[in-house]
């Protein structure tokens, strides 16, 4: 009777594992950056093309010959990461650049005529030799769109209310929303046609006012309030209100105590980035607002001209420049104002921002 002795197997010995793969150099990109450029130059030399099609050519041999390399070293999932990275800058200078380009524009062509007579004095000549500037233009601006103001956001917040916290699923609600969305896409021409042809009914055929614009400003800003002010009151938690309630608090009074300040930072946010929306439109407040050289402080009489309209109307008729192929004066004037309102928005966008900021819920645990 033979007996089988059992063996052992011989395992195979294991071989060393890499946990990493092959990666380009750090200064990968920088490097088919410069050789990029480099190789782009030639072309542009011998075609006589100019700075844009240089960077475009340096911009397509820089998506191409990275990912090459990427996948000679990485493998194709790296070259792939590359590839889409690449694309992402790119599609990113190409939004930024125009913006940069007319920021630029604006403040070469603005500043110089930037200073404090062009800030306080008017249009409006007492002599022929007598310097203006766009301080009623200034004035109107800041008047008109206050009131638009006064207008917009109570009516925007109380119906952003009344859809969050009294109307879910009612009819009501449903057309209050949908004829929000439709006053969201209306022209702003529409709106100034709109207000024009109220007051034309109300006070006759020669009306234009101040408060009109403002009528016409509140059109376009009420939509954006509503949106805005109904997005930040969903983002309430539902169990700060149910608290509010098991204490017995009335509806009322736990939107204004707890509802409101909870949201404040993000309908403040919204309102201030609604009056950059609309302070720097122009077709309504032509149509119903008017043009004057004159300081107008009061916006239920008279014209009022706002810096927008000024723009334009300079632009449309510069005047005669004082040399022969000098800068004429209408021109210079609508560079110095469109200035000014750029400066204008972007204290705008940097108070609602830093409201946002400051009155945003503190997280943390």
């Amino acid at each position: 009777m033979s007996t089988v002795t059992p063996t052992t197997p011989v395992r195979p010995r294991s071989e060393a594992v890499s946990f990493t793969a092959a990666k380009l150099p750090r200064f990968a990109p920088a490097l088919v950056a410069v050789v990029a450029i480099a190789a782009a130059a030639l072309p542009v030399l011998f075609m006589g093309a100019g700075a844009i099609t240089w960077a475009v050519l340096a911009g397509i041999v820089y998506l191409v010959a990275l990912p090459l390399w990427a996948r000679a070293v990485e493998g194709s999932r790296g070259a792939t990461d590359r590839l889409v990275t690449g694309l992402v800058w790119a599609a990113c200078a190409v939004a930024i650049v125009p913006l940069v380009s007319l920021l630029w524009t604006v403040v070469d062509r603005g500043l110089p005529a930037i200073n404090t007579t062009f800030l306080t004095f008017s249009m409006y000549r007492t002599d022929l030799d007598q310097e203006v500037g766009i301080y009623h233009a200034l004035i109107g601006t800041l008047l008109i769109t206050l009131f638009a103001a006064l207008i917009s956001v109570p009516i925007g917040i109380m119906a952003a209310i009344y859809l969050i916290e009294y109307g879910k699923g009612n009819r009501l609600a449903r057309w209050i929303t949908f004829l929000v969305d439709v006053m969201t896409g209306i022209p702003s021409i529409v709106a100034g046609l709109f207000a024009f042809a109220l007051f034309i009914l109300l006070f006759g055929p020669s009306t234009r006012m101040g408060f009109g614009g403002s009528v016409a400003l509140s059109l376009l800003m009420i939509p954006i309030v509503v949106r805005s002010t109904e997005e930040m009151l969903r983002l309430v938690p539902d169990e700060l209100r149910e608290a509010s309630y098991a204490l017995g608090v009335p509806k009322w009074r736990t939107i204004v105590k707890v509802v409101l300040p909870t949201a404040l930072g993000g309908i403040v946010t919204g309102v201030t980035l609604s009056i950059a929306r609309v302070v720097g439109e122009t077709a309504p407040l032509l149509l119903i607002a008017g043009l004057t050289t004159r300081t107008n402080f009061n916006v239920f009489a008279e014209r009022m001209t706002t810096l927008p309209v000024l723009i334009f109307t300079q632009n449309a008729n510069p005047g005669i420049a004082e040399t022969p192929g000098g800068i004429r004066p209408g021109i210079e004037i609508a560079w110095g104002g469109a200035l000014v309102l750029i400066v204008i928005v972007m204290l705008l966008n940097i108070v609602a921002r830093t409201i946002g900021a400051i009155f945003a819920p503190k997280t943390g645990h």
